[in-house]
């Protein structure tokens, strides 16, 4: 008998508890609306990315695995990236080779002796 007395005190606590919190919202929705986890973007806008940039990168998880705007977001930057660094490259060995092709060094093959 004691038990039971026990059990229905406890329950009358919780459910007191629970009543406070939805009821006790003040002047606001009882309960707030949870705000739905979104990516800090913690990749740089003010400088080119690196390695460990992409390696601290962590998404929020969701009901089904990740949010997929912030996974596309993230890797249309690193897209974007990627592919100015391909063109600067091409670039620069455009340029190299325009370079070597107008001095030749004497020691590379195919150069001329100068005699």
């Amino acid at each position: 008998m004691l038990m039971f007395l026990f059990l229905v005190l406890a329950l009358a606590v919780v459910v007191g508890a629970v009543t406070l919190a939805v009821v006790g919202g003040g002047e606001s929705a009882p309960l707030q609306d949870a705000a739905p986890e979104r990516l800090q973007d913690p990749l740089p806008a003010d400088r080119p990315l690196h390695g460990l940039d992409v390696e601290s990168l962590r998404f929020p998880l969701a009901a089904r695995g990740y949010r997929m705007a912030d996974v596309d977001d993230a890797l249309s930057r690193l897209a974007a990236e990627l592919g100015e660094r391909d063109a600067r490259i091409a670039d620069l060995q455009s340029a190299l080779a325009g370079a070597r092709a107008a001095h030749p060094r004497p020691d590379e093959p195919g150069a001329e002796d100068g005699r």
